[in-house]
């Protein structure tokens, strides 16, 4: 399939040539990191986008309490991307090293293995979510028109808990075997028709927050379908052909690779756990703000989300060329993949906060029905916050990338929950002492300096090379 110009790849590649000419970093290490990460970035912003208009939706169709809501939803919903993207991290360090190795028997095995876990895992948090959903909103606000919305949300997107872990599974497959543009496509694909469906049911229906959690439901679905058929028949119709072919019959059981997936999974469903967790007291805190407050830290946070997207095709671009540098046992050029690839994540990261801080208000103003609404001056400042915030994101996501390509994920669990902590500190001083609001400005920089900070001093250690070498397929093990 022709891969068209995309303007989110040429900004990238233009700023990866430019460092490149500064002799910042290897300009064929730009252009291949590029061609990896820009898919993923365009993903990420079409997912993080359709997540700011399912609030947008509902704020202009619903008002300032269906934002509380579904703010108040959101934690329970990350379980989905936290327990997925943990095993997902575990796919993506053994595929891309099987990859790299020509294994591709045991690369099958991992992706089934995988498959099974994420499944066994989360089931039981569907059945939670539809039997006690308002037991649940209800321990994070004590707004009843927001606990209302919020459970009324959570019971029915809670169906798409499976299908999301399973979708971050796909996705990382792909990336792993090299190929982060089919993967773009189908998550880009599906989060465009979450819009679309989203639009019908909640304005040409009526349906509110219900019908914004159906939306979710439904796209997670076609994106879950459109992975097995690809995946399963090593191509897609409309799509082309994947670069490896799973058979969907083989075993689902292999000790070794459960193991593996855990014991890298783990970590790495952990700290994705951090910021789930970690919304809990906070969003209480914020609860002891108010209304407004809430529900401007809740379109802060989408915003966040859409700034932060460089780091999901960083990151993936990392941990997948590197895993592949690794499965070839050339760990000197893995470890200069992923420094190039932090300065290139950290340069991006900084286009990105200049040109939303300059449009700030602007962008905040779509998520109310208001212009007047009292949300827009806090939520515009909390965006300048997390304009500062995001750039030490970039050196966090950056440096996590080896670090998970490696197996080596404890060390960014443990830095994310750090980091998470200190912000809830912040939060509450701001709760309960004078100096307010400036509490969650100085919590949104403390959420990502502190990962920052440690996961680029476990990069530079060199540790995470030692510790791949007991991941790597047998094949690479025998060349050393």
């Amino acid at each position: 399939m022709s891969r068209v110009p995309n303007p989110v790849r040429l900004v990238i590649l233009y700023i990866g040539l430019a460092l490149g000419r500064l002799g910042l970093i290897d300009p064929h290490r730009a252009k291949r990191t590029t061609e990896l990460a820009w898919p993923r970035v365009v993903t990420g912003i079409a997912r993080m986008s359709k997540n700011a208009v399912d609030v947008a939706m509902v704020g202009v169709a619903v008002g300032s309490a269906a934002i509380a809501g579904v703010g108040f939803a959101g934690p329970f919903w990350g379980l989905a991307f936290s327990i997925g993207g943990g095993i997902a991290g575990g796919t993506i360090a053994l595929v891309s090293q099987r990859y790299g190795a020509d294994a591709h028997e045991s690369l099958g095995v991992a992706v089934r293995s995988s498959t099974l876990l994420v499944i066994i895992i989360s089931l039981p948090v569907v059945v939670v979510f539809w039997t006690i959903p308002h037991e649940l909103i209800s321990l994070l606000s004590s707004n009843a028109e927001a606990i209302d919305l919020g459970a009324a949300y959570l019971q029915v997107v809670g169906l798409a808990v499976p299908l999301a872990g399973l979708n971050l599974v796909g996705s990382r497959v792909l990336v792993g075997a090299d190929d982060s543009y089919i993967a773009m496509l189908i998550r880009a694909g599906g989060a465009i028709a979450n819009i679309v469906i989203n639009a019908v049911l909640i304005f040409g229906l009526g349906l509110g927050v219900v019908g914004a959690a159906m939306g979710t439901v439904l796209s997670n679905l076609l994106v879950t379908a459109a992975f097995a058929i690809g995946l399963s028949r090593g191509r897609l119709i409309g799509i082309g052909e994947f670069p490896v072919q799973i058979d969907p019959f083989g075993a689902y059981v292999d000790m070794e690779t459960i193991r593996d997936l855990i014991s890298i999974g783990l970590p790495v469903m952990g700290r994705n756990l951090v910021w789930t967790v970690a919304e809990f007291p906070m969003l209480r805190i914020l609860d002891v703000f108010g209304q407004d407050v809430v529900a401007a830290f809740v379109i802060a946070r989408r915003i966040w989300g859409i700034m932060n997207t460089p780091g999901w095709g960083f990151g993936l671009a990392s941990s997948s060329l590197v895993g592949q540098s690794l499965g070839q046992s050339d760990e000197q050029t893995a470890e200069a993949y992923g420094r190039d690839i932090i300065r290139f994540s950290v340069s991006t990261y900084i286009v990105s906060a200049i040109l939303i801080a300059i449009f700030a208000e602007q962008i905040v103003r779509l998520f109310v029905d208001s212009p007047t609404a009292p949300e827009i001056p806090i939520a515009v400042t909390l965006v300048y916050a997390a304009c500062i915030a995001v750039i030490l994101q970039g050196v966090s996501s950056g440096a996590a990338g080896p670090l998970d390509a490696s197996g080596d994920t404890v060390v960014p669990f443990v830095s994310q929950g750090l980091g998470m902590g200190l912000s809830i500190v912040f939060a509450a001083i701001g709760a309960f002492t004078p100096i307010g609001l400036w509490g969650l400005y100085i919590a949104f920089v403390a959420e990502t300096s502190v990962p920052a900070a440690i996961n680029y001093w476990r990069f530079r250690s060199g540790k995470w090379k030692a510790i791949s070498r007991g991941y790597r397929p047998d094949t690479a093990a025998d060349d050393d």
